[in-house]
C-alpha cells in the first residue's frame, strides 16, 4: 500500500497488518449534531464548553488540552481526537501509530485508534485542489471537517480562526493553549479557510466566531 502524500513510498501488508484493517465502518454513523473543535486563541474567553460538550459526537485535533478551568471555553467530551505526524515526529509515525493501536487492544481500552485510508485522502487532496486549495498536505483540522461533514447532519466549528485579532480587534494567540506559530509551507491555509468560510455562507456547515451564548 502507498502512503498519502509520497505514494513512491510504500509498505507491505502483512498478515499481521491485515488483522488490523476493520471489518465495518468504525464509526456508527450518521450522527445528528456535531461540533468540530480547532484549537485556535479565540476559544479563549469563549464560554463554548458547555455548548461543545452537548454535541452527540465531538472532534479534535491535536491532543489539545482539556483540562482545568479551560474546560467552560473548549468543553471536556471528546469522541475523535487526531494526532499529527508532528507530534510523533521523534519516532517512525507508522510504527508509532501502530503500537498505540496494539496497546490499546492488550489492555482492552474502550478507545480505539482509526487509520485514514491514504486513497481516502488522496482523493480529498484532489477534491479540495479543484477548488484552489493547493498544498504540500491538508491541516487535519480541514481533513476532520470534510469527513465531518460526511458523518454527520449538522456540523458546528469551533476554535477555527486563523488571525492573530479576534472580531473585536483585540490580541489574541494563536492557540488556547500557547502562542505557536505553525510551521510554513505544509498547508495552505487561507485558502483552506476561504473554503471554510464559503461552506459557512451556504448554510453547509456553522462557525462559530465569537463568545457562545448561554441557554
Amino acid at each position: 500500500m502507498s502512503y498519502e502524500v509520497d505514494s513512491k513510498k510504500t509498505i507491505h501488508i502483512s498478515e499481521e497488518i491485515f488483522r488490523m484493517l476493520p471489518e465495518s465502518q468504525p464509526l456508527e454513523h450518521p450522527f445528528k449534531n456535531c461540533a468540530v473543535v480547532g484549537n485556535g486563541g479565540i476559544l479563549k474567553n469563549s464560554n463554548c464548553g458547555a455548548e461543545i460538550d452537548q454535541s452527540d459526537f465531538v472532534f479534535r485535533c491535536n491532543l489539545p488540552p482539556t483540562v482545568g478551568s479551560i474546560r467552560e471555553d473548549v468543553g471536556s467530551k471528546t469522541n475523535l481526537v487526531t494526532i499529527n505526524p508532528s507530534i510523533i515526529s521523534q519516532k517512525s509515525n507508522t510504527a508509532a501509530s501502530f503500537k498505540v493501536h496494539h496497546t490499546l487492544k492488550e489492555f482492552s481500552a474502550k478507545q480505539k485508534a482509526i487509520f485514514f485510508y491514504p486513497q481516502y485522502l488522496r482523493s480529498l487532496a484532489q477534491f479540495w485542489r479543484t477548488k484552489g486549495v493547493k498544498a504540500y498536505r491538508l491541516s487535519s483540522g480541514f481533513m476532520i471537517t470534510s469527513a465531518a461533514l460526511e458523518l454527520c447532519e449538522n456540523v458546528k466549528l469551533y476554535g477555527f480562526w486563523p488571525f492573530s485579532k479576534n472580531v473585536a480587534g483585540t490580541p489574541i494567540s494563536h492557540h488556547y493553549y500557547d502562542n505557536q506559530p505553525p510551521k510554513p509551507g505544509f498547508h495552505a491555509m487561507p485558502k483552506e479557510y476561504n473554503q471554510i468560510l464559503q461552506l459557512h455562507g451556504r448554510g453547509i456547515l456553522k462557525l462559530q466566531f465569537g463568545k457562545c451564548l448561554p441557554d
